[in-house]
């Protein structure tokens, strides 16, 4: 559906999605070893946001992920539409100015300003809060005068449109080709309180729900527009309404049988999806692979003092084993820099990624985001810093070089070519096993998916296995693989290997964030980036060139 708002005037709108700067979660260092692939998903929240505008208005988009909003874009558009994260703030500025200098009205939503408004005056119109009464009359605001106002107007959502009636997004406005994955939104809230995450004040405590007909739309829809590999759902919480969770699921497996299995799926969840096994059956039947679960940290009482207590409803280990038995890897999100923290707390960690087998963890040093509990605690204490210099704006408990110092230990730790597929190694042989094996389909042996296939299989073993400076450790994994014909396998552990090996580098020489959440600090200078390049043991050889962000932009 468009919006039920009746205009009078054609209007032309230029929605543009920011580039986010390089981080762990955007796999920028797999891209070239895959076929056109450009960025990681479509920026799902302004193609729905282009679905809802009037049929009467003309709509393009551009995601400057893939390349970006060109002079003659710009001209062409009456109003130009932002929508972005926190991350993509000193982007969402650079949009905005590029506008405002050829005369165009600038309408700035998502998320980054609906948490912190005050932070965007460069923009003629606010949009705070979802999709609902606000977009309705910010286009009735633009169809009587497309022109920038004489100052800057807040449209505010106090009756959010429904899920269930939200449009399927413009996905056929994307080249699905140029994404790593696809993504789709099946709820938007979690029930849960955890201090350092905004979602329950941005979108409330009671997941609200799209229906199962207009998730297999959705996924369809994904499918024409070119999506061939993965689909995540990026929920906040895949299970934050277990019913509806075990209502979905069914139609999902139906869906994967009729259309041949055709991607994987994804998802975030709770770790306490380890109490559910008949989700956990009923996920394996609908071909999920992976779940992100935010675990956090491996000390109990920092569990409890984030308000995260429901990670204790398993021993931590038996969760992450329970999901592996069903076939489906867990990717787990890592903080450190909590009030919790001990001079033990790196030693605890590595100790936890060796036992846990887990091949992805984000490790992640705490940031203070606004309107989370953490933000007023910490903002109360005076410990909110406005050091661009710092990784993070958080004032430590613990001394902030230790704190760095023990975050550099666990991503040494963590994704030296030797750790990371030792552990995709045993996820090989006790997670993998555990899947469904999808029928030979021509939804699967497509010539596109066959040509894509061998286009990664060659560049993995060119760059990687013949050119790689870790080779040796590459062709222990590659050489059964490709004997028992286990090429998605093969695929799989290369391309993500690979990216978590050289941004665990670009750490090393201080051109990667310490906090995912947020802009890349001034990079460091003298001994401190000196420091960061000897901390891998070995010069940063560049091979190739990209939970857990939130993705709702």
């Amino acid at each position: 559906m468009n919006t039920p708002v009746q205009v009078r005037h054609s209007r032309r709108i230029l929605c543009v999605s920011p580039r986010y700067a390089p981080s762990f979660g955007t796999f920028q260092y797999a891209y070239p070893l895959m076929d056109g692939v450009r960025a990681f998903m479509p920026p799902q929240g302004i193609l729905a946001v282009a679905a809802y505008l009037p049929p009467k208005w003309e709509v393009r988009i551009v995601d400057e992920n893939i390349r970006p909003a060109s002079a003659e874009e710009i001209a062409w558009a009456d109003a130009v539409f932002v929508s972005g994260m926190h991350v993509q703030k000193g982007e969402i500025k650079t949009v905005a100015s590029r506008a405002r200098a050829a005369g165009k009205t600038t309408v700035l939503g998502g998320p980054s300003v609906s948490a912190s408004p005050e932070q965007y005056p460069e923009f003629d119109y606010l949009h705070i809060g979802e999709l609902g009464d606000a977009t309705d009359a910010l286009i009735c605001a633009i169809d009587e005068d497309a022109t920038p106002p004489a100052a800057q107007q807040r449209f505010t959502t106090q009756e959010r449109l429904p899920l269930a009636d939200f449009p399927i997004p413009f996905y056929r406005l994307i080249d699905g080709g140029r994404y790593f994955i696809g993504s789709v939104q099946f709820s938007s809230g979690c029930p849960y309180r955890c201090e350092f995450c905004d979602i329950p004040a941005l979108y409330g405590r009671q997941p609200r729900l799209k229906t199962p007909q207009q998730i297999l739309a959705e996924l369809d829809a994904l499918l024409a527009a070119g999506i061939k590999t993965s689909i995540y759902f990026v929920d906040d919480n895949f299970i934050g309404n277990k019913k509806a969770a075990r209502e979905l699921l069914p139609h999902l497996v139906d869906w994967q049988k009729r259309r041949g299995y055709p991607v994987q799926l994804c998802c975030e969840a709770t770790l306490n999806i380890a109490k559910s096994p008949d989700i956990l059956a009923l996920m394996r039947e609908a071909y999920f692979c992976t779940v992100f679960c935010g675990i956090e940290s491996p000390e109990l009482a920092a569990l409890d003092a984030m308000q995260k207590s429901q990670n204790r409803a398993v021993p931590l280990l038996d969760a992450v084993a329970t999901i592996n038995s069903y076939g489906i890897e867990v990717v787990s999100g890592i903080i450190l820099g909590l009030d919790t923290d001990t001079p033990q707390t790196a030693d605890r960690l590595i100790e936890f990624i060796d036992r846990s087998q887990i091949p992805m963890l984000t490790i992640n040093l705490l940031q203070a985001l606004p309107k989370t509990p953490l933000w007023e605690r910490l903002q109360a204490a005076g410990r909110i810093s406005r050091d661009a210099r710092r990784e993070s704006n958080v004032v430590f408990a613990r001394p902030y070089d230790e704190v760095l110092q023990n975050w550099h230990r666990a991503v040494r730790h963590a994704y030296t070519p030797q750790a990371i597929y030792r552990r995709f190694a045993w996820n090989a042989a006790h997670t993998y096993a555990n899947r469904i094996t999808p029928p030979l389909s021509r939804a699967r042996l497509t010539p596109g998916n066959l040509r894509r296939a061998l286009i990664i299989t060659a560049r993995l073993i060119l760059r990687v296995g013949l050119f790689g400076d870790y080779r040796r450790i590459f062709w222990q994994m590659a050489w059964p693989a490709l004997r028992a014909g286990r090429i998605e396998e093969l695929i799989h552990i290369g391309i993500v290997a690979h990216h978590m090996i050289l941004f665990a580098r670009g750490c090393a020489e201080g051109r990667e964030n310490a906090a995912f959440f947020t802009q890349r600090p001034n990079p460091p200078t003298g001994e401190a980036r000196a420091d960061r390049r000897s901390f891998l043991g070995r010069p940063a050889r560049l091979l190739g060139h990209q939970t857990a962000i939130r993705r709702r932009e």
